[in-house]
């Protein structure tokens, strides 16, 4: 199959009457949250298998914010 690029994409969808376009647009929206929500679920099942398997510690809040502060001061300087 063939790539199709997004320019041709778009046109297609213009030549739609406006609302197969409005329905294009909410399953477009609506594929990519089920998407980003399947994406969230398998890093959260990631970081909790990495956590039951010792890959990640545990930590205070105080010293996460600590460590990401000190970050952004050193990216800042």
């Amino acid at each position: 199959m063939a790539a199709i690029t997004l320019d041709r994409v778009l046109t297609e969808a213009e030549s739609l009457p406006a609302d197969e376009q409005v329905m294009l647009e909410d399953l477009l929206r609506q594929r990519r949250l089920e998407s980003w929500r399947r994406e969230t679920a398998d890093d959260a099942r990631q970081a909790a298998e990495d956590f039951r398997t010792g890959k990640l510690k545990s930590q205070s809040a105080d010293d996460v914010i600590a460590r990401l502060r000190a970050g952004l001061n050193a990216d800042a300087g």
